[in-house]
């Protein structure tokens, strides 16, 4: 018109209501309506508009129903992860607005007969000011997909498998093992043991064998045929049926406060020495600001304790844990 060329129309650039953005993301964790919508503490009714209204604004379909219930389309599972840190975004700027300090680091722990908190309160004490808020984890796929979740933002123990995808783990603390076993035991006189001493003899799992992937991996290393499990009935439980059974043995890290007990023996093993990898593990481009400080408190750790001393012709990691 006029002669006059026009330039390109400006790319449209949609306001993101984060109501709307939570309620999208506490359906995709909750797989459910319902369950969301008793989560936000608002009606399904109310959660439904929030998300019709955010897919509009997109201008996709994000979820679809099914007969196991409700999944985020493709489209949906691409939004989901930006979601989330545009959730922690909002949390970051109200918190810079307030002028408030962050939050308390949320930590859960798993593998907790062997006592993860121990290795925590080290960290905060040589952490003055750290805030941390521990919770527990039933076991590692459980922290992972809370802090997938960001009901979490760190979680504490030994990673027995690749990190999922969007989690970084930092390796912190590699522990020595022990045998444990009867005082009734043929080796319980010993000082010191060989793993290889121990392949005649039961290996006992604190709970079902499929739980716990460090003692697989060192009985099929060292030959240890004989292994046993059973249900998780705690500690107290645990020794007492070890303490019982003079034909098996444990494996604990060396520093675990184990109870004073006249019926059992605790042997270092030597020849080589198993080491139990600790990790930090937390989601990739969502790192709370307390986990450099926790870093930095593991740095110092291993340098006046030692937590990350690894000789591999004196010491044995599963090929996963190799530092």
């Amino acid at each position: 018109m006029n002669g006059v060329e026009r330039g390109p129309e400006p790319e449209y650039d949609p306001d993101l209501d984060l109501a709307q953005v939570r309620a999208f993301a506490a359906v995709a964790d909750e797989r459910h309506f319902g369950r969301a919508a008793g989560r936000l503490g608002i009606t399904q009714q109310a959660l439904s508009k929030r998300v019709a209204r955010l897919e509009g604004v997109l201008g996709v379909r994000l979820f679809e129903r099914g007969a196991q219930g409700v999944a985020p389309t493709a489209e949906g599972a691409r939004f989901l992860e930006p979601a989330r840190r545009l959730l922690d975004a909002g949390r970051a700027a109200v918190e810079a607005a307030r002028g408030a300090p962050p939050g308390p680091l949320r930590l859960d722990v798993w593998g907790h007969l062997y006592a993860p908190l121990r290795s925590v309160a080290a960290m905060t004490e040589a952490a003055p000011g750290l805030r941390v808020e521990a919770g527990a984890g039933r076991d590692y796929p459980s922290v992972a997909e809370a802090l997938a979740r960001g009901d979490i933002d760190a979680g504490f123990g030994r990673v027995h498998a690749l990190p999922d995808a969007g989690l970084v783990r930092r390796l912190v603390r590699l522990e020595p093992v022990d045998a444990v076993l009867s005082a009734r035991h043929p080796l319980a006189a010993a000082d010191a043991l060989r793993p290889v001493d121990l392949r005649p003899y039961v290996l006992r799992y604190p709970a079902e064998t499929v739980r716990l992937d460090f003692l697989t991996r060192f009985a099929d290393r060292f030959g240890i045929e004989a292994r046993q499990g059973g249900p998780n009935l705690g500690l107290d439980a645990f020794l007492g049926r070890l303490r019982e059974e003079p034909g098996q043995f444990t494996l604990f890290p060396a520093d675990v406060p184990l109870p004073r007990d006249p019926g059992l023996r605790v042997v270092p093993l030597v020849e080589p020495t198993p080491l139990y990898a600790w990790s930090l593990v937390w989601p990739a481009g969502r790192e709370h600001p307390a986990i450099s400080e926790l870093l930095r408190a593991c740095a110092d750790l291993a340098g006046r304790r030692r937590w990350l001393d690894h000789d591999p012709a004196r010491d044995w990691l599963p090929d996963l844990d190799q530092p």
